[in-house]
């Protein structure tokens, strides 16, 4: 890898090549985390809608509580949209938006990316670790 021997601090907007790029930053945190992603892709695999009691099993380790918030912040952010049944016990869904629909391309390809590089990744991690 090539130092370069002079510094030059990168501006923000440059970066994310927006001109808001802190709303840029906030989203990607929130659709990075660790279960928006799962959360979005099994909603995809179960139709695009599914009941809660569905997400929870499909989603292997989420807890019911972070299934919950994730939940209300794709719904709160356009992701999906919630629907309550009038039904005894009641029955909720949640189904996937065009917005969050628009999600599922670039989602699947950085899991994609992930499956083809996790063996190399381990591998140099290792290296890093007997270190």
């Amino acid at each position: 890898m090539k130092k370069s021997s002079k510094v030059i601090p990168l501006d923000a907007a440059a970066i994310c090549r927006s001109s808001d790029p802190m709303a840029v930053r906030e989203l990607l945190t929130k659709i990075g985390d660790k279960w928006t992603i799962f959360v979005i892709l099994s909603l995809d695999l179960l139709g695009g809608r599914a009941r809660f009691s569905e997400l929870e099993r499909a989603v292997p380790g989420i807890s019911q509580r972070m299934l919950s918030t994730t939940l209300k912040n794709l719904e709160r952010d356009g992701m999906v949209i919630r629907e309550v049944f009038p039904e005894v016990p009641p029955r909720v869904e949640y189904e996937m938006t065009d917005l969050g629909t628009s999600l599922l391309r670039p989602t699947q390809g950085l899991v994609d990316w992930a499956k083809a590089n996790w063996e190399q990744v381990r591998a140099t991690q290792s290296k890093y670790d007997l270190r």
